[in-house]
């Protein structure tokens, strides 16, 4: 009689066992597929986008999610927030400081948000505040940081001279062909040609023409 009872036991608690791992099983499932309890992750906006692609700016270790007061700075510039007379670059750094957490130096998307629609405001004078809104959202979505600064070169007669190849003398007049292009390999290392003249000999080939023209004559 304890032996059947065991055994009832033992089948019950395996049963149970199983019940769970199954159930452990479609949980698993259902996560790792679209119709799973767990949301899949969400695409980006365009306004999101635009936010982390300035708060990456200067720093490869960023990861987008928070943004400096320089670079928020540098997005109001570049998608025309600040026009010098409805906003300001004081405005904008007034607005900063507002949704900035005390002892924070960054902000994230949502107070970059907040920041956003009291700036609407100022900057879309006569529109409502949602239309004020939608309009500064414009300004900003699809944009990129303006890479400024690159410096150009200027061709100073010094410049001009030491870059005319057809000045130049020795070693350095075999690297280059007549029209200034660079020869390569040929005109970096002695090359051996099989022609008996040594290199830069001026009439080489002329040789085989005198025997001819002394035999003839």
């Amino acid at each position: 009689m304890a032996e059947c009872k065991s055994k009832s036991v033992r089948g019950a608690a395996k049963s149970d066992r199983a019940k769970e791992k199954g159930a452990k099983h479609h949980v698993s499932d259902s996560n790792g597929t679209p119709d799973g309890d767990a949301a899949a992750p969400q695409e980006l906006s365009s306004l999101e986008e635009a936010f982390r692609k300035f708060a990456i700016l200067g720093d490869t270790r960023a990861m987008g999610r928070d943004m400096n007061g320089k670079n928020w700075s540098k997005l109001c510039k570049d998608c025309n927030i600040t026009d010098g007379r409805n906003v300001t670059i004081t405005d904008v750094d007034i607005m900063f400081s507002k949704v900035k957490p005390k002892s924070f130096r960054t902000i994230n998307f949502d107070q970059f948000k907040d920041a956003l629609q009291e700036l609407a405001q100022k900057r879309f004078k006569g529109k409502n505040e949602e239309e004020a809104i939608q309009e500064l959202h414009k300004l900003i979505e699809g944009n990129s940081p303006v890479i400024s600064g690159v410096t150009k070169s200027v061709l100073s007669p010094a410049l001009t001279r030491l870059t005319d190849t057809s000045k130049f003398t020795g070693s350095h007049k075999e690297r280059f062909d007549q029209s200034g292009r660079g020869r390569g390999k040929a005109g970096r290392e002695y090359l051996v040609h099989d022609t008996g003249y040594v290199v830069g000999y001026k009439h080489a080939g002329t040789y085989d023409q005198k025997v001819k023209g002394a035999k003839q004559n």
